[in-house]
């Protein structure tokens, strides 16, 4: 069985020596990166199995980059970062992070969370292509499109189709889906939802004004078709 492989996007050399003596002695590949931009080019060139990104880095933002890695990449990327105020996680996490870390951390935890990471992405289900009309969602890739034309979602967006597409024909109330995609402190913030299930529409319906994907059940929320 080959070794996963893990991406280190960090610009400190203490640490990311730290990081490859523990990770290449818990049987990892370890490829490196000191800036953003490196690790986005290496990232594309190695498909690494899981990565580990530093918020702070010297050239883009750490949120920069996970943003431009989620636009194609699904694979774990795990945040690891001396910020740790909820601002910054919460980003990171609505941004499509898998998880977050602070720094210093402690290593058997790291590796426990890598482990757990890998293992169900290993276990998503291969079957998840889901063919509605000219809507095609891969839940895997995490891509839409229409008429096998890419359509560009943000990752509210597609964070907020997926679950509709996942519960396809259950009607999913408006606090569910605010809890689900903003959170426990948004479930009443219905005016969030309006908007976003607006946008998604003009992307995905051939009519907006007469959807026949995301339909709205008066009163209560909306279901998938």
């Amino acid at each position: 069985m080959n070794s996963p492989s893990i991406l280190i996007i960090d610009d400190e050399p203490q640490i990311r020596k730290l990081l490859q003596i523990n990770l290449e002695s818990n049987d990892y590949k370890v490829i490196q990166a000191s800036t953003g931009k490196e690790g986005i080019t290496l990232a594309a060139n190695h498909r690494p199995d899981l990565m580990l990104l530093d918020i702070g880095l010297p050239d883009l933002s750490g949120h920069q980059v996970l943003k431009n890695l989620r636009e194609w990449n699904n694979n774990p990327i795990i945040i690891l970062s001396v910020q740790n105020n909820e601002a910054d996680i919460i980003a990171a996490l609505d941004n499509g992070a898998t998880d977050y870390l602070t720094k210093p951390f402690r290593t058997g935890e790291l590796l426990a969370r890598i482990r757990a990471a890998i293992r169900k992405n290993q276990q998503v289900d291969n079957n998840s292509i889901i063919t509605r009309g000219l809507l095609t969602i891969d839940l895997i890739a995490r891509t839409v499109k229409i008429n096998d034309s890419i359509i560009k979602l943000t990752s509210t967006e597609y964070s907020l189709l997926s679950i509709l597409v996942k519960n396809e024909g259950k009607v999913l109330t408006h606090q569910y889906l605010l809890k689900e995609v903003w959170g426990e402190n948004f479930q009443y913030e219905t005016q969030y939802l309006r908007v976003f299930i607006g946008t998604l529409r003009k992307k995905i319906e051939k009519n907006p004004n007469n959807p026949s994907h995301i339909i709205t059940e008066s009163g209560i929320g909306y279901r998938f078709q």
